[in-house]
């Protein structure tokens, strides 16, 4: 049955078996939001209203309502209603296409390009943080306890460091406890103290191998360090072990990104896993798992990290809230099970103190204690598991010849075509469209060019307004590859 509520919004109130309440109502919601059955600045039904029409508890509808304010469609306005956002396009109206900076915008470092550009970098995560209830609470209560007179430890707030462990056992089978973490600032900050600590000598003239294609800021820090970074080809998912094993050494380490390789997107197979574990075990190098985003699998189950197969006590396990929660909070964690490395890493942080505000490790402690990151992952894990349905929606007939990877979890992917224009004229092309996103070309290592062109976008920080629009400008450009 169809129902008609106020201003004329008719939605579906029969359920489908297969749809639990709060999934049937927003998708209702979304489909009657772009159909053109309302106007931006339109009021929507109350939450009481629509709950009982459509026989559902209010609660579901406030949750709806909260994750379409998150995807872009409504804007919810306290003590007022809730209200369709005033961007809001219609299915069938024309791209949306952002206006282009002038060259004096364009030269100007201080210009507001956030109404211009929709940003499509990839790894940033969903904006929602900024309005998650558990976290607000979190953050009063941490400010409502006295300030200690000394600074945070070295290693990290020890009832943290106990809640990650917890979390990780449970998340990833990694069997470890608080002594085993360092609490840092941030991938590039935990790196920089292994990079310090695997040495007694210093990190000078250590040779590090690296996924290729692979992350341009992990080489820059092991550079930037006096270390350096040795392209392995990436190859079925992942680092290829064989390759790794016929470069000559010797190496301090290897860093991996195994559970969704970046930026192919791949997972490592347990085969090779356990390859790189002897391959470790047999040089003496350290292996580092940068376990960067592997809380978001799309329809595939989680492999088993590194981490949990280790009993050589070889693998440092890497890992940030920059991902799951937010960049802003800068910080992150190292599992360290070797003590004599953790004994030198502790000292190397010691020296430089600990970076990470003691007042944001105690909200961080809050908010895991509470269960307010698993509510957040259940959360965004909706929203990014939907955006993904786009982005696998709009490229669909670009098959074969514009290859979709990295799909498979995560927060971003990779389109990608053998023959045609270059990855830098696309990336061009939709910056001057209002849309950025990055070459595949920029994470490949050394001079040899890739051997497919691409772009490199993430979906997991736009709004569903903002990715329909960016999708509908990247199939413009794609499709020019076959003039």
């Amino acid at each position: 049955m169809r129902h008609a509520f106020p201003m004329n919004l008719v939605l579906q109130t029969l359920r489908p078996p297969t749809r639990t309440a709060r999934e049937h109502l927003l998708e209702q919601l979304r489909a009657a939001l772009l159909s053109g059955q309302v106007v931006a600045g339109e009021p929507m039904p109350s939450t009481r209203a629509l709950a009982t029409a459509m026989k559902v508890s209010r609660g579901t509808v406030v949750a709806v309502y909260e994750e379409l304010a998150g995807e872009g469609y409504v804007v919810c306005v306290p003590c007022s209603g809730t209200f369709v956002a005033d961007d809001l396009p219609a299915e069938s109206s024309p791209p949306l296409h952002r206006p282009t900076r002038t060259s004096e915008e364009k030269a100007s470092p201080t210009a507001d390009r956030s109404s211009a550009v929709i940003n499509l970098s990839p790894g940033g995560p969903s904006t929602s943080f900024q309005t998650n209830h558990d976290w607000v609470v979190a953050w009063r209560n941490a400010v409502k306890r006295d300030l200690p007179s000394v600074p945070p430890p070295f290693t990290g707030d020890p009832e943290l460091r106990a809640l990650i462990a917890d979390h990780l056992r449970a998340a990833r089978g990694v069997q470890c406890d608080a002594d085993d973490i360092v609490v840092n600032a941030g991938t590039s900050d935990g790196l920089g103290l292994l990079l310090l600590g695997l040495r007694d000598d210093g990190p000078a003239g250590a040779r590090i191998a690296t996924e290729n294609p692979g992350y341009p800021t992990a080489r820059r820090v092991i550079t930037r360090f006096g270390a350096t970074p040795v392209p392995i080809a990436v190859k079925n998912g992942g680092m290829d072990p064989d390759e790794l094993a016929r470069t000559p050494g010797p190496f301090s380490a290897v860093l991996l990104t195994p559970s969704h390789q970046y930026p192919l997107g791949g997972r490592l197979p347990v085969a090779a896993r356990l390859a790189m574990l002897a391959w470790g075990q047999r040089t003496g190098a350290v292996i580092i798992e940068d376990d960067y985003d592997s809380e978001f699998r799309h329809g595939s189950p989680s492999l088993p990290a590194i981490a949990s197969l280790d009993n050589d006590r070889r693998v440092v396990l890497m890992g940030s809230f920059s991902k799951t929660l937010t960049p802003w909070l800068r910080c992150g964690f190292l599992v360290i099970p070797d003590p004599e490395l953790r004994s030198r890493v502790i000292d190397v942080r010691a020296t430089l103190g600990q970076p990470v505000s003691g007042l944001v490790q105690t909200a961080l402690a809050e908010f895991l204690r509470g269960g307010g990151l698993r509510r957040h992952l259940t959360r965004v894990g909706r929203a990014y598991a939907h955006r993904r349905s786009l982005v696998i929606a709009a490229t669909a007939d670009l098959a074969p010849r514009i290859r979709l990877d990295g799909i498979e979890g995560g927060l971003h992917a990779t389109l990608s075509w053998e023959d045609g224009r270059t990855a830098e004229d696309t990336v061009a092309f939709l910056a001057e469209r209002g849309v950025e996103v990055a070459s595949l070309g920029a994470y490949y290592h050394g001079a040899a060019p890739p051997e497919r062109q691409g772009i490199v976008f993430g979906y997991g920080a736009p709004t569903d307004l903002e990715l329909r629009a960016a999708l509908q400008e990247i199939r413009i450009a794609l499709q020019r590859q076959g003039n």
